[in-house]
C-alpha cells in the first residue's frame, strides 16, 4: 500500500480489516437501516449509480421535499458524489434534483432533494429509484489573488452572449 493510499485511509478512519478489502478507488457504503438499498449501475457503461429511496414520501406539486435513502458513503479521494437527476423522472413527471454535493470528508446520511416542477403531488415509494450519484474528480488548486486577469476574446461577456437568445 503507497503512502498515499495510507494517508487516504487514515483519513477515513476504516478498520484495519476494511482498509485490507477496499481499494483507495472504492466507493463505500455504510446501510443505516434495513429498508436502505445499495446504489446500482443501470448498464455496463452507466456513469451514475441509481440512488432508492428508504421511505415513501410526497413531493408537493410546484414543491420540494428531501428523501432518506439510510446510507452513508465514503467516495474515493479524489473526487466527490454529484447527485444528478434520473432522465426519466425528469422528462415524464418533472422531478429534479438539487443540493447535490457529496463531499469526500462527508459522512453523514445520504438524502436527496427532489423538486417537483409539476402540477400535482408525485408519490415516492419506498425502493423506488429517485436519482443518481454521478462520482467526478476534481481539482482544489491553491487560491491566488491577482490585481488583473489576462484578457480573452470573450472578454466580460457574460450569460447568453455566445448565441442563442440573445445576452442579458
Amino acid at each position: 500500500m503507497s503512502d498515499l493510499e495510507e494517508q487516504a485511509n487514515k483519513k477515513r478512519k476504516m478498520s484495519p480489516s476494511a482498509q485490507s478489502l477496499a481499494p483507495a478507488a472504492s466507493l463505500l457504503i455504510k446501510r443505516l437501516s434495513d429498508k436502505a438499498k445499495l446504489p446500482t449501475r443501470g448498464s455496463a457503461l452507466a456513469a451514475g449509480y441509481d440512488l432508492y429511496s428508504a421511505e415513501k414520501k410526497t413531493i408537493p406539486a410546484r414543491g420540494s421535499a428531501l428523501v432518506n435513502t439510510q446510507l452513508s458513503l465514503a467516495v474515493p479521494i479524489g473526487t466527490y458524489g454529484r447527485v444528478a437527476p434520473r432522465s426519466g423522472l425528469a422528462t415524464k413527471h418533472m422531478i429534479a434534483t438539487g443540493a447535490g454535493v457529496v463531499d469526500a470528508d462527508y459522512r453523514g446520511p445520504l438524502f436527496v432533494l427532489l423538486f417537483n416542477h409539476s402540477e400535482k403531488d408525485f408519490e415516492v415509494e419506498e425502493g423506488d429509484r429517485i436519482a443518481q450519484l454521478v462520482l467526478e474528480k476534481i481539482m482544489t488548486p491553491e487560491v491566488l489573488e491577482v490585481q488583473d486577469l489576462d484578457e480573452t476574446l470573450r472578454g466580460t461577456n457574460g450569460f447568453g452572449s455566445t448565441g442563442g437568445h440573445g445576452s442579458l
